[in-house]
């Protein structure tokens, strides 16, 4: 069932923030998923967006630099707790995620990268903007706690061009 984007918008996040969800991109014959806590939902250039932050060393970004849309599917219940934490830890570069987790990428509706089955909240993106962090631009306090090892994000803009529940 088709929603607006801000439907369930509450669910969603404390969901993403508490949970986890996977963050999801097809380049070329590959596609690949990865669980996100981080992410922010908003209103951008006049439409609904999601921001998703993907560290420079994860397969995700390698990905994402080749792809033009991805996905974020969001499970309400615990089934996935297993695949987020599989997913969370273990790289697409290394394991088949589908056959170790036991998820199924399907096709989305409206971009070319898969969502993953058995959410309950999907958004399909559309990267209308990327930007590598600028490390002289970070607060210390923030720099000392998420990138003491200097692994930072590029942060992906997708213009969410279809938002749904299952």
């Amino acid at each position: 069932m088709a929603v607006d984007f801000i439907t369930n918008l509450e669910k969603g996040m404390e969901k993403l923030h508490k949970s986890g969800a996977f963050l999801t991109v097809k380049a070329g014959d590959i596609t690949n998923t990865m669980t996100i806590s981080w992410g922010s939902i908003g209103f951008i250039w006049g439409k609904p967006s999601f921001t998703a932050l993907v560290r420079e060393s994860r397969y995700t970004h390698e990905l994402l630099e080749k792809a033009d849309s991805f996905t974020v599917s969001i499970p309400y219940t615990e089934e996935m707790k297993k695949a987020l934490a599989i997913c969370g830890s273990k790289s697409g570069r290394d394991i088949d995620k589908e056959k170790e987790t036991g998820i199924k990428f399907v096709p989305s509706r409206e971009v070319e990268s898969a969502i993953v089955d058995n959410c309950n909240l999907y958004y399909e993106c559309k990267i209308v903007y990327k930007q590598d962090m600028d490390p002289k631009m970070v607060d210390k306090a923030v720099a000392e706690q998420a990138y003491a090892n200097g692994n930072y994000h590029t942060l992906y803009y997708g213009e969410i061009v279809a938002s749904y529940e299952k």
